[in-house]
């Protein structure tokens, strides 16, 4: 798209579901708790939160989602879009505390909710909520009706039929991401960056109206960016997967008859695990991306066996280069990295490149930090210069994530993820920032010498965090409930070790790869034969 073009454009995330419902309004557009949504009303709903979101012809400029995956939370999502507003989604894992620190830090405008996150609009969650607040379909208490506007009490008349014209450089959403400082970083996205990540998998990885799409993660998870939009753009329908099978989805696979399926690596190796994923018990998929930590080849193999019909890809992104932007089919003899699927190469428009802590190209075959460029990367961390400066950088004159991924690309062109530079990791799929769970452990214990470390590790990816504390003198009985009151569950560790005082590495530096030799020692010990 030329430059005069793109300036005409309305490049409005919610323009292509609105063109969807305008071709055929009957189809299915949504499936959620157990009922089947038309584009039609789906759309209506849509009109009717945006009107009231629009107000007296101001439109906001940041709407939070307090909702759950749900028809609720995508309307919310569809309506903020619609009036050209960033839709700021806040994870319903998290305490109050969390919730509280998020909205005081987004600068709301609105807050919509459904009946999961209204059940959370505590007096103290609602001092901290913007003057605007939708709540739906849920019994608002007499003290608080002048926060709270009930969904079903919502006027019926359209003040904005068509979604605002927006441009491509319009913030589209900011999702929070773990902060090293103990406090959450939010990342804004572009509507730009989203528009050519649907794009560009359009070419290779396209959806038609007939597909039966799979909705995996909730909406604080920028999987659900691609899951949602790239839908509704084909005018196909998505599915929701209920909380209680989303780690054993096969049976909803199957009486869905879904044919597109886009996920954490992790919901198949637990399928693998189970026993769910025998041969052929997936006919009716046809194309599977995985993406967000490491994809175990035989996690890979045991899918395809199970859904023979379909293609099989590994994808990789950050959040900062919108959800994902290079991908590795797998096939026999495709490119793996140790026991895992390559990241591959990067899609059109997007470029990928190694480089040394100097920020110096380094050659094929060099191990070094990841850097992303191209239209997919965000605008940077919401009221954060400094840490926008130092992650997107400029060299030769053109602008570059910097991933902290490690990371190097071999002869043929295609890239390996080695791992992380720092001490991010992946913990169940999510992404986590290590220094910020030793952060509120510092607070919590008053201890200065702690350490986290995610274990056990699996395929790349953790199923918990192990907390140490050195010299620490005190009980440990109330750590985790203190932990759990500031931390999602998923951050909380799960086991404590005090020990005399924690190794240091020749820098000074807590020695992890001691403490990992600990654990794993813990975990070798047996019953005695």
């Amino acid at each position: 798209m030329s430059s005069a073009d793109s300036a005409k454009a309305n490049f409005n995330l919610a323009l292509p579901f609105y063109e969807s419902a305008s071709i055929h309004p009957s189809r299915l557009a949504l499936y959620s708790d157990g009922k089947e949504y038309s584009y039609r009303e789906v759309l209506d709903q849509v009109i009717r939160v945006a009107s009231w979101l629009y107000g007296d012809g101001t439109p906001p400029k940041r709407v939070g989602i307090l909702a759950s995956r749900s028809l609720d939370a995508c309307v919310g999502i569809l309506a903020a879009t619609w009036v050209g507003a960033a839709y700021v989604p806040i994870n319903l894992a998290l305490p109050e505390t969390g919730v509280i620190g998020i909205l005081n830090r987004s600068g709301l405008d609105a807050l919509v909710a459904d009946i999961t996150g209204s059940k959370m609009l505590s007096p103290a969650v609602l001092e901290s909520c913007p003057s605007k607040v939708l709540a739906w379909r849920v019994h608002i208490p007499a003290a608080a009706t002048s926060r709270i506007t009930n969904y079903d009490e919502l006027p019926f008349s359209v003040r904005l039929k068509d979604p605002i014209h927006v441009d491509p450089a319009t913030p589209g959403y900011m999702i929070y991401t773990s902060g090293s400082t103990g406090v959450p970083k939010a990342v804004a996205v572009p509507v730009g960056a989203v528009d050519h990540l649907l794009r560009a998998l359009d070419v290779n990885y396209p959806l038609t109206q007939d597909d039966r799409a799979a909705e995996t993660s909730s909406t604080s998870f920028d999987i659900s960016v691609y899951n949602m939009f790239s839908t509704w753009r084909a005018g196909a329908s998505l599915h929701i997967i209920p909380a209680n099978q989303s780690m054993a989805p096969a049976k909803f696979i199957q009486e869905h008859q879904l044919t597109a399926w886009y996920s954490v690596p992790s919901t198949a190796a637990v399928m693998a695990r189970m026993g769910l994923l025998k041969p052929d018990s997936f006919p009716s998929i046809r194309q599977t991306l995985f993406c967000g930590e490491p994809l175990l080849s035989s996690t890979a193999a045991a899918w395809q066996a199970a859904a023979p019909s379909s293609t099989v890809t590994n994808m990789y992104g950050p959040t900062e280069a919108a959800v994902m932007c290079l991908g590795e089919d797998y096939a026999p003899g495709c490119a793996l990295t140790r026991d895992c699927v390559a990241i591959g190469r990067p899609y059109p428009g997007m470029k990928a490149a190694i480089a040394s802590p100097e920020l110096q190209w380094v050659s094929d075959g060099v191990d070094g930090e990841l850097l992303l460029s191209g239209p997919q990367l965000a605008l940077g961390y919401l009221d954060d210069e400094e840490m926008t400066r130092t992650r997107f950088v400029l060299i030769d004159g053109e602008r570059w994530y910097r991933t902290g991924d490690l990371a190097q690309r071999d002869s043929s062109g295609v890239f390996h993820f080695l791992g992380r530079i720092d001490h991010q990791v992946k913990v169940l799929g999510y992404r986590v920032e290590l220094g910020e769970v030793e952060s509120h452990l510092r607070d919590v214990t008053g201890c200065n010498s702690v350490a986290a470390l995610a274990w056990p590790q699996y395929g790349g990816s953790a199923s918990g965090i192990v907390a140490f504390l050195g010299g620490f003198s005190g009980p440990t009985s109330h750590i985790k409930a203190a932990m759990q009151q500031r931390l999602p569950a998923y951050m909380v560790p799960t086991r404590i070790h005090v020990l005399p005082e924690l190794p240091l590495n020749n820098n000074g530096k807590v020695d992890r790869k001691n403490l990992q030799v600990l654990l794993a020692r813990e975990s070798n010990k047996g019953p005695k034969h």
